[in-house]
């Protein structure tokens, strides 16, 4: 995998955790304290600024009640 598809899949990431995040009507702090981050980081994935580690995705999705593959842009379907 390229450095461009790896920064495509963490746009995907912040764009569906913002949009999970909205959905759900949790501000980046109350996620942030969901999944043991700090604020900043929350708003870091979703400006696709920073790589989320592979424990925090899982964490995200078990939130949301989705797959990892759909946070990461792998999948269409929750």
């Amino acid at each position: 995998m390229n450095v461009v598809n790896i920064i495509k899949y963490m746009q995907i990431f912040g764009q569906r955790i913002k949009e999970l995040r909205a959905e759900n009507n949790l501000t980046q702090p109350a996620l942030a304290k969901l999944l043991g981050v700090s604020n900043g980081m929350i708003s870091f994935w979703e400006t696709g600024k920073y790589e989320p580690t592979a424990s925090n995705i899982v964490k995200a999705a078990k939130v949301f009640g989705v797959t990892s593959d759909y946070l990461l842009g792998l999948d269409d379907k929750y």
